[in-house]
């Protein structure tokens, strides 16, 4: 039994695409890209090669990478059907669509769909492009999506407008069509391909790095540089030779206790300081961070660097939902519209379509939770057995009902309760002697 037919037989998903598979991409280093918007593996800060490796040893790079991929992997991605009832548009969830499983559970036989949407995200926010690979079923579906290395991927556009793309790997080239490839464009000029921030900002994280260096050179040194001996004459050369000898030679004790050094001759050993603010770079160090953090949109403050003044507002709410709003919006509408272009059937897409559930962000706030729920179902939009099932609830008999602020009675019975309490007072008002009308003052009833 070969592998695929392991495969087929172990899970049932689709074939895993194991000769362009993403371990073997990444292991494989010998073949150059021939698009200059596509940043290569390994790098050079020496030579001035960008690099994914090389970057994300900036933890400015690795924290904003980690924080869009790993916030926007864990939002539920819910596939929906539009329907018609009563004459109103509504969305259902299609969980009997083929695509709801792979986008929401499981998109190929290695992946679980945290792990996978880490890595396409992770691939955008490095490469400024992700590719997939499809896997089709007898029926035509798409049964699987297999993660590819940008690294290893050229995008081309020949003279009759079609795209192709150029995938090498350990065993040579292959070249995939348009409807074989799924690819997410990061931000981009041409709309053929997306531009990589770590080629584009290259500069600023080479300064970054050699800020890095320098810092760790200074500590390493115990934040101390060499001193200055001086002499009140003249020295010649066999003079200069012997002082340097006996200088180093001149030196006793230990770094526990401290050295003393021995000078004669009238020689005077001068200390050289570096004030602590000099030697911790703070001011460039700081510099660096929020210079990085502009090239992934990061607000600082979001990954620890407490510093520095946040140009989203004071509140950290107020921080996280600009967050959501012009950092994570852009890419999830990336992949959603890239979903119904290209995984779903022409027929399909005035029917189904895929969007995130933002109020996953939700789960971890109880409080943000109650308020929400306690407005929805008050003001008759969820009921309140929806908001049971949302916190893995049994539903409560009557819990069905939507229901209003006004005494939060049903909305199906609405006009009859109102009909009869209006009922009730105009009969007690009769029995008191009292028209409806009237502005006289009650009896008070013992």
């Amino acid at each position: 039994m070969n592998l695929f037919t392991k495969a087929a037989a172990a899970g049932g998903l689709a074939l895993k695409s194991v000769y362009f598979s993403i371990r073997e991409a990444v292991a494989y280093r010998g073949v150059r890209d021939l698009n200059k918007d596509i940043t290569i593996n390994l790098g050079d800060v020496r030579s001035g090669t960008p690099g994914v490796n090389a970057a994300l040893q900036l933890s400015v790079v690795w924290s904003c990478v980690r924080l869009i991929a790993e916030t926007i992997a864990t939002l539920p991605l819910i596939t929906y059907e539009r329907k018609v009832v009563a004459g109103r548009e509504i969305r259902v969830v299609a969980r009997e669509h083929p695509l709801y499983y792979l986008l929401h559970d499981s998109p190929n036989a290695d992946m679980t769909a945290v792990e996978f949407w880490e890595a396409v995200v992770s691939q955008i926010c490095l490469w400024g492009n992700a590719y997939c690979l499809k896997s089709y079923g007898a029926a035509g579906r798409i049964i699987a999506l297999d993660p590819l290395n940008p690294a290893l991927m050229t995008v081309r556009r020949s003279q009759d407008g079609a795209v192709s793309y150029m995938y090498a790997d350990p065993r040579g080239q292959k070249e995939f069509t348009e409807g074989e490839i799924w690819h997410i464009k990061g931000f981009g000029t041409d709309g053929l391909v997306g531009i990589s921030p770590i080629t584009a900002g290259w500069r600023s994280m080479s300064g970054a790095t050699a800020t890095e260096s320098a810092s760790a050179s200074t500590f390493a040194n115990n934040m101390r540089t060499q001193g200055v001996v001086s002499v009140k004459e003249f020295l010649n050369k066999e003079q200069r030779e012997q002082m340097k000898t006996k200088v180093m030679g001149a030196v006793f004790g230990d770094a526990r206790t401290g050295q003393l050094q021995l000078l004669e001759g009238g020689a005077e050993f001068t200390q050289l300081s570096m004030h602590p603010a000099d030697a911790q770079m703070i001011e460039t160090r700081a510099f660096t961070v929020e210079d990085l953090c502009r090239w992934f949109g990061i607000p600082p403050s979001m990954i620890g660097h407490g510093t520095a003044v946040s140009n989203w507002g004071t509140g950290r709410e107020q921080i996280n939902q600009n967050f959501i709003d012009y950092v994570l919006r852009a890419y999830m509408k990336r992949i959603e519209q890239g979903i119904t272009k290209s995984l779903m059937k022409p027929a399909e897409r005035t029917r189904f379509f895929s969007e995130y559930s933002v109020e996953g962000l939700l789960r971890g706030d109880s409080a943000s939770r109650a308020a929400l729920y306690s407005v929805m179902t008050q003001n008759g939009i969820y009921t309140r057995n929806f908001c049971r099932s949302l916190e893995n609830l049994e539903p409560l008999p009557g819990g069905d009902e939507l229901t209003v602020q006004s005494n939060l009675i049903p909305l199906s019975l609405l006009g009859k309760i109102t009909n009869t309490a209006q009922a009730a007072k105009s009969a007690v008002l009769s029995w008191l002697g009292i028209k409806e009308n009237d502005n006289a003052t009650p009896p008070q009833i013992d």
